[in-house]
């Protein structure tokens, strides 16, 4: 059996924890973003927050995707790296009871962790420890598996190693050799600083659909409006998916600007709400969806997570459901 997603990313244990303005400025931790950390200062932080209550989610960018589109009754599979821990065992685990494929055996060491700080508008501040999960290397890529899929999803995280960086060229340049379409997710718009080139490059080259938000498109292009930035990456991408927040995003196809309305919710936490638009998109488009029908599930699926703590969908959200929605 085939597989509508083959994802490619870090494979982080998530560690979520409520806190408020100030302590993100007393621990002189710069909001909204993710900083890469050592365990130390993720250990510091938390020790800081010892008296606060802790939520423990598997997750990753393109993880978060993957374990979205299983749960819309989906196909999927992924590739990371997980350590001989607790959390490894745990990560595997819960992929595995989603039927979500993942060929990489563990090994001996850490797997990578995020304390994810959540502040009373819902905006999250990630401190992440990559861990083993920046070992994943070329020969970890398996040309079969990819082969399988309709669609591969990179998250821009593994450029900021050579090691992961090198796998994800690897699996893009396998898909392209097997008419496997390629996805990619910028993943924070730090990446764009220190990727820029390669990022072009990609987008002007193997990408046929990019992912983005509306801070890394106006860094990517140089321009303000979100329609523009949309519709300069579009001179190079074949697709082009831009969230705007609660404002909905922007689909580029064919030429042809599809605007997505947001879903009004009451936010409770931001954390995944990208990496589920994704799902939901990709989701669609593997699935017979148009790309208007695609964004409008995207959007209604980011709108559930923002709603609620931690990256997952609620069980309630079904094929039936998701059904009602297009409907």
């Amino acid at each position: 059996m085939g597989y509508d997603v083959f994802g490619v990313g870090n494979a982080i244990m998530d560690m979520q924890v409520r806190c408020d303005d100030a302590f993100l400025a007393e621990a002189g931790i710069e909001k909204g973003i993710m900083t890469l950390v050592d365990e130390e200062r993720q250990m510091s932080v938390l020790k800081a927050l010892a008296n606060h209550d802790v939520n423990y989610c598997s997750g990753g960018s393109a993880a978060n995707t993957i374990v979205g589109i299983a749960d819309m009754g989906g196909r999927a599979a992924y590739a990371c790296k997980t350590g001989e821990d607790s959390f490894g065992r745990r990560y595997l685990e819960e992929m595995q009871q989603l039927g979500i494929s993942v060929e990489i055996p563990q090994e001996p060491g850490q797997t990578g962790t995020c304390v994810v700080l959540i502040t009373p508008d819902a905006q999250r501040t990630m401190l992440t420890h990559l861990g083993i999960s920046s070992t994943l290397a070329s020969t970890d890529i398996v040309e079969s598996e990819i082969a399988k899929a309709k669609y591969l999803y990179v998250e821009g995280y593994l450029f900021a190693g050579p090691s992961s960086r090198a796998a994800a060229l690897k699996a893009i340049n396998l898909a392209k050799a097997n008419n496997v379409k390629v996805a990619l997710t910028i993943s924070d718009p730090f990446l764009i600083d220190i990727c820029r080139d390669q990022f072009q490059e990609l987008i002007e080259g193997p990408v046929d659909l990019l992912f983005c938000n509306e801070e890394e498109a106006k860094s990517l292009t140089g321009l303000d409006d979100p329609i523009a930035c949309a519709q300069a990456i579009h001179k190079h991408c074949e697709n082009v998916a831009l969230t705007l927040g609660k404002k909905g995003s922007i689909i580029m196809h064919e030429g042809e600007v599809f605007p997505i309305e947001g879903v009004e919710v009451e936010a409770v936490d931001t954390t995944g709400a990208g990496d589920m638009y994704a799902a939901g998109v990709l989701y669609g488009i593997t699935n017979g969806l148009s790309w208007h029908q695609a964004g409008h599930l995207g959007s209604h699926a980011a709108a559930q997570i923002v709603s609620r703590l931690g990256a997952r969908l609620p069980k309630s959200y079904t094929t039936e459901e998701i059904q009602t929605l297009l409907s």
